[in-house]
């Protein structure tokens, strides 16, 4: 019995592609309304706080109360895609959805124009957060306003930011998780 000489030692064997075993963010629409609504109250209660008038003995006045992140000139979070001639001031920024409206994410850069452009935790934040709102057609209008007068050195600015952040209590924010949990934080698939 003559066997045709077969020119591969071995049966080529395909793979499957690997499947992705990270887990599909999963949220009912009354579990997502739920969660906004309860980080829109609080951060309500902290726009409704009157602003204290100083005095000679009083603490020092906290700049997260003063100024209301949802009264910045707002523009698209994908706002670091398009051509700009300056690499930007350092800046305190805000992430917002003006939908509800509630504050997701504070951040501070030395160069407001270029922090996006690399590797960003909240642009994955963001991205499972828009996913979701599609997938259960839910409206969402994601905003990014920057603050330009935030302080030149780094150490105060992140100072400045860790207030932002703990008066705010901005979901996003690492800091934050033990509040409102973290149903954004997974890889998009």
């Amino acid at each position: 019995m003559d066997e045709q000489q077969s020119l591969f030692p071995e049966p080529i064997r395909y793979r499957q592609p690997r499947r992705s075993h990270q887990p599909r963010l999963q949220m009912s629409a009354a579990a997502l309304q739920e969660w906004k609504q309860r980080v829109f109250r609080f951060q309500q209660q902290v726009q409704s706080q009157p602003i204290a008038q100083g005095s000679l003995f009083s603490r020092e006045p906290n700049p997260a109360l003063e100024l209301n992140p949802f009264e910045l000139r707002q523009q698209n979070t994908e706002f670091w895609r398009w051509r700009v001639s300056d690499a930007g001031e350092p800046s305190l920024y805000f992430v917002i959805d003006a939908e509800v409206p509630i504050l997701l994410y504070v951040g501070e850069t030395g160069k407001a124009h270029q922090r996006w452009k690399g590797v960003h935790d909240c642009k994955r934040y963001l991205a499972n957060y828009r996913e979701l709102h599609y997938q259960l057609q839910i409206p969402t209008q994601l905003q990014i306003g920057f603050w330009p007068c935030a302080p030149q050195l780094t150490r105060d600015r992140q100072q400045l930011e860790r207030q932002f952040i703990h008066t705010w209590r901005s979901p996003f924010n690492k800091e934050n998780w033990q509040h409102w949990g973290t149903p954004f934080v997974g890889d998009k698939r």
